[in-house]
């Protein structure tokens, strides 16, 4: 890719997926990236998804045709729960150059750097089982309260539910670095911060999955 780059990004979903965007988006920033709107033009858009419902999925394929008409030239790239359930569908999807499933999503500024246009859509998703560690992430900027991230996963296997599925088993940020993390959005001038995870009442098992983090 070129070294001016820009990227615009949109989220689909939950409060968790708003956190996550929010720090792909400053990692992106610290590398060099212009941030843009989803509206305007830009080199690379980002898509995080939701899959929680159909028309979750519907709404990805509407964006990324949306994007074809607006810059047909950029790079797509889809990621969050829809892309780790159905990432050789979402493949299908004409404009789609790159998907990351859950185990990937956060090394996106290592997956950019090696894409090239006109590449067939590169797959970077593994087993849900294989999931492990725990990427902090908070929200900024966004909205008036910024959501962090202390939780991730789920254990349960509800018959309705594919948050398992799309999120691998339940995993959590240790007390610790919460609050460091708060302390340092409060001295950033936050007046709110709202915990946010998939399964709250699960916070402190550890982040490869385990009973309960060592602190």
């Amino acid at each position: 890719m070129s070294q001016n780059r820009s990227v615009a990004f949109h989220t689909l979903g939950c409060k968790l997926n708003f956190s996550e965007t929010s720090t792909l988006s400053r990692q992106l920033e610290l590398e060099g990236f212009e941030k843009k709107q989803f509206t305007e033009q830009a080199d690379v858009y980002v898509i995080n998804t939701c899959s929680v419902t159909e028309n979750a999925d519907k709404e990805c394929r509407q964006l990324v045709r949306r994007v074809q008409r607006l810059a047909p030239e950029s790079f797509i790239v889809i990621t969050g729960c829809y892309a780790q359930l159905k990432p050789q569908e979402i493949a299908t999807i004409p404009g789609v150059d790159l998907v990351l499933g859950a185990a990937e999503k956060f090394n996106l500024v290592q997956h950019l750097a090696n894409l090239t246009k006109g590449d067939e859509t590169k797959i970077c998703s593994c087993d849900i089982d294989t999931v492990s560690g725990f990427n902090s992430s908070f929200s900024v900027n966004d909205r008036t309260r910024t959501f962090l991230k202390v939780q991730d996963g789920c254990d349960y296997s509800c018959s309705f539910c594919t948050i398992p599925m799309a999120r691998g088993k339940s995993r959590s940020d240790t007390v610790a670095n919460v609050v460091k993390q708060a302390q340092g959005l409060a001295e950033n001038g936050v007046k709110e911060i709202v915990l946010t995870g998939i399964n709250l009442g699960d916070f402190g098992k550890g982040g490869d999955g385990g009973k309960k983090h060592e602190e």
